[in-house]
């Protein structure tokens, strides 16, 4: 079991920037997936970035493609996710997620469903 802590959201003007990082705890293996999902109201969870940890690979949802980043600090178990040029459109509830998966390409673009642990979230709101 992997337990996961969430931190750095809050609000900021459109264009802006915010990092999220995301702690865990327990059992941390070299085949850990991690992943940075949001859901905004009236709408379903949707993927951001994924990461496997064992080699650094990262993937990005389209929207966020360019303008998010999605790292690893492997000393402190903690994923983070950097997002610059914020619009109004990313404002939601950020969840970071891990699972345990076998390869990059088992990783990489899993969805939400998909995923075992999950920190209890933090509110992004980006104001127009």
């Amino acid at each position: 079991q992997v337990q996961l802590m969430e931190s750095g959201g809050g609000s900021v003007e459109a264009g802006g920037s915010l990092t999220l990082s995301c702690t865990a705890s327990g059992y941390i293996t070299r085949r850990t997936c991690g992943g940075w999902f949001r859901q905004a109201p009236g709408k379903e969870r949707e993927r951001v970035a994924n990461i496997w940890t064992s080699s650094g690979s990262t993937a990005y949802a389209d929207s966020v493609k360019g303008r998010f980043t999605i790292s690893q600090d492997k000393s402190r178990n903690t994923v983070h996710l950097i997002m610059n040029s914020l619009k109004a459109e990313d404002t939601a509830m950020y969840y970071c997620a891990a699972a345990d998966a076998g390869s990059a390409g088992n990783c990489l673009f899993r969805t939400y469903s998909t995923f075992q642990n999950w920190g209890q979230g933090t509110q992004v709101t980006v104001s127009a």
